[in-house]
C-alpha cells in the first residue's frame, strides 16, 4: 500500500534523502517545516491561555494542575486516535491515496527527513480549531482555556519527542523504550505502536508491537521488516 502511494505522488528523491512531493517550488518549500516552528507558533497562544486562566478567570494553581494533568491525559489518547485513524486512514481512491501520503506516508517513506517530522502550522491550526471548537462545546467557555493551553503542551510534548526519537539516541531508560516503540511502529509493524509520547492506550488497546509478534508466530506472518530501534542520527 505504501509503494502505491508513493508511485502516485512523489516526483522525486533528492540527494540529502528528502523527497520531492510537488511541482512549484514554492509548494514544495511550504512543505518542510523547521523544527521549531511548533514552538514559535503555538507557546505565544499557550503563554496568553495560561496567563488569561489565572490573572482573568481567576483559577487557582493548584486548580491549573488539576486541569493540566486531565488535559495531558487527554492528549495521549487524542494522540493516539489521530495516529492510527487519521493519519493512517484506509484511502478508497487515487484521490484518497494522494491524500493519505502527503499527511503522512510521506514520513514513512522518508523517515529521516527532519523537515516533515512536525506538523506543519497551516494544519496544526486549522486541527487546533476544530479542536477547540469540540472541547468548547464540552467544557464551556472559562474552562476550556487553562484545559486547551495545556492539551496543547502535550502536542508540543508529542511533536518533539517525535523528532527526538527519529533523531538522536536517548540515553535515558524511558527515551530508549519510546524510540523503541516507535521505531518498532516503522520498522517491524506498521499496524501497531499507535502512541508516540506514550506508549498507554497501545497497552489498553492490545495494539503494541509485542502483541503483533505474538500473533505473527501463532499464524507464521511477519512483519514489514526489521526492527531499527537503534536507528539514530545523533
Amino acid at each position: 500500500m505504501q509503494q502505491e502511494r508513493k508511485e502516485i505522488i512523489v516526483l522525486s528523491r533528492n540527494a540529502d534523502g528528502t523527497l520531492r512531493i510537488f511541482g512549484p517550488n514554492w509548494m514544495e518549500r511550504h512543505s518542510h517545516v523547521h523544527p521549531i516552528t511548533p514552538l514559535l507558533v503555538w507557546v505565544p497562544f499557550i503563554a496568553f491561555l495560561i496567563w488569561n486562566s489565572v490573572a482573568v478567570l481567576d483559577y487557582t494553581w493548584p486548580e491549573m494542575a488539576l486541569i493540566g494533568a486531565v488535559a495531558l491525559f487527554v492528549w495521549t489518547f487524542a494522540e493516539y486516535v489521530l495516529h492510527r485513524w487519521v493519519f493512517h486512514f484506509k484511502p478508497w481512491n487515487e484521490n484518497s491515496r494522494k491524500v493519505s501520503y502527503l499527511i503522512h506516508w510521506v514520513h514513512h517513506d522518508a523517515p529521516a527527513d527532519k523537515t516533515r517530522l512536525v506538523m506543519p502550522p497551516v494544519a496544526g491550526i486549522v486541527l487546533a480549531l476544530i479542536l477547540y471548537g469540540v472541547f468548547r462545546l464540552a467544557l464551556g467557555a472559562s474552562l476550556v482555556q487553562p484545559f486547551f493551553a495545556f492539551f496543547l503542551i502535550g502536542y508540543l510534548a508529542y511533536d518533539y519527542t517525535h523528532y527526538a526519537v527519529h533523531h538522536f539516541r536517548p540515553r535515558t531508560f524511558i527515551g530508549r523504550h519510546l524510540k523503541k516503540h516507535h521505531m518498532d511502529h516503522h520498522y517491524a509493524f506498521q499496524e501497531s505502536n499507535w502512541g508516540v509520547s506514550s506508549a498507554l492506550w497501545d497497552h489498553v488497546f492490545g495494539t503494541t508491537s509485542a502483541k503483533a509478534r505474538a500473533r505473527a508466530r501463532r499464524t507464521g506472518a511477519t512483519g514489514e521488516g526489521a526492527s531499527l530501534d537503534t536507528q539514530s542520527t545523533a
